[in-house]
């Protein structure tokens, strides 16, 4: 975290477990991310990433440590948490007989801040529209979201967690359907949101899509931070490789 910001996320010497499994997945890590950083997680396949942003998001039982993320306890406040944060979660599909169509998904980002029973206030109206625009997805708003290709839908659902306007964005592989084009838009999309302070927070294995701003690297092995530097965001490759042959 830099010097001067306030933490969003502080982790200290947590472990998490899936239900039913014996052994942990992530083991005594601590982490803390201030606001307006660009956080990059890297790492081997099975080294503990989504886990640890499902540690986050309270969606994995943390067994041991501190966490604290919005200042909200996650292991009591998962639900309270979830509701201030944004995830896209990895190769996500709509059933194609899903009954809402792009503009309903994305109003759905709302529902945190007025409730499933309340309609829809002009701010709400106007934070969905923003993130549609942010998004490129103007011409899908009244399309069914289980007919859109996989790409079209990773575009909606980014366009929800930005309607949410959460306190932080994790992003697990959010690159992944998407084309060359997409992935260069999308770094202006993810700029904004960091020059705006709120952290991001990306499990990725595609370094190229990333946005021209300082990128810290954390490098995960078994479960553990191995590795934590700032770099430049076009010597994150570069900065992973090392990483992982020192490890």
């Amino acid at each position: 975290m830099r010097d001067g910001d306030l933490s969003v996320i502080e982790l200290k010497g947590i472990y998490t477990a899936y239900e039913g499994g014996d052994k942990p997945v992530i083991k005594d890590l601590s982490l803390s991310v201030g606001q307006g950083e660009f956080v990059v997680i890297g790492g081997p396949n099975g080294a503990g990433k989504t886990t640890l942003l499902e540690s986050i998001n309270g969606l994995v039982r943390i067994t041991h440590g501190y966490a604290m993320v919005c200042g909200l306890d996650v292991r009591r406040s998962g639900n309270d948490v979830r509701k201030k944060v944004g995830y896209v979660i990895q190769n996500f599909y709509f059933d194609p007989f899903t009954p809402f169509t792009v503009g309903q998904v994305v109003m759905m980002g709302r529902y945190g801040r007025l409730g499933f029973f309340n309609r829809p206030s002009e701010a709400d109206h106007r934070a969905a529209d923003k993130a549609i625009r942010m998004a490129g997805i103007e011409d899908l708003v009244s399309k069914p979201i289980g007919t859109l290709s996989g790409g079209q839908q990773q575009k909606a659902m980014i366009a929800h967690n930005i309607a949410k306007e959460p306190d932080i964005m994790l992003l697990d592989e959010p690159f992944s359907n998407l084309d060359f084009r997409a992935r260069e838009y999308f770094q202006g999309v993810l700029k904004d949101i960091v020059k705006k302070g709120t952290p991001v927070v990306m499990v990725s294995h595609a370094f190229d899509g990333l946005p021209d701003v300082k990128v810290r690297l954390v490098i995960m092995s078994e479960g553990r931070i191995s590795a934590d530097m700032v770099c430049n965001s076009g010597d994150v490759e570069g900065a992973v490789r090392r990483a992982c042959v020192v490890g």
